[in-house]
């Protein structure tokens, strides 16, 4: 491929392999600073399993922003995860840095699918697991008696 201005090679991440995150889900590794050593963003295809959630966490530092392309999901976030916001095909979403979240599939049959990016080139590095923050999303995903 061509050069870019600063000297550096562009590159296409063509097949690399899914992993496991921190917060429990699968992504595709994507652009990152361990596939192609970006140094400002990495850009995911994550996929939640129908029914599946990931687990309560932030980005410390970082920015996240979100292209749902398939299914719902639930969006619990900020302090105490009180705010609630659903989304689905087509539309974005912006998570500030440092926000608590926690995604949820709705479907109980079909995966969801996004396309996620940060301004975190690590795949991982400033996610932070907010384990105390994930009984009161347990609590209101149960079923009502």
């Amino acid at each position: 491929m061509g050069d870019t201005r600063d000297g550096g090679e562009v590159k296409i991440v063509r097949s690399a392999p899914m992993y496991e995150g921190k917060q429990d889900l699968k992504f595709f590794s994507g652009i990152a600073a361990e596939t192609v050593g970006s140094r400002g963003i990495c850009m995911h295809l994550l996929t939640i399993p129908a029914g599946a959630a990931g687990r309560a966490h932030k980005h410390e530092h970082h920015e996240s922003a979100i292209y749902m392309l398939k299914g719902r999901v639930g969006v619990w976030y900020g302090e105490g995860l009180r705010g609630y916001q659903e989304v689905g095909p087509g539309e974005f979403v912006y998570v500030p840095a440092d926000v608590p979240h926690l995604p949820v599939n709705l479907s109980e049959t079909e995966p969801a699918e996004a396309v996620i990016a940060r301004t975190d080139p690590s795949e991982q590095e400033s996610t932070v697991l907010l384990p105390d923050l994930e009984d009161r999303v347990a609590a209101l995903r149960r079923p009502a008696p």
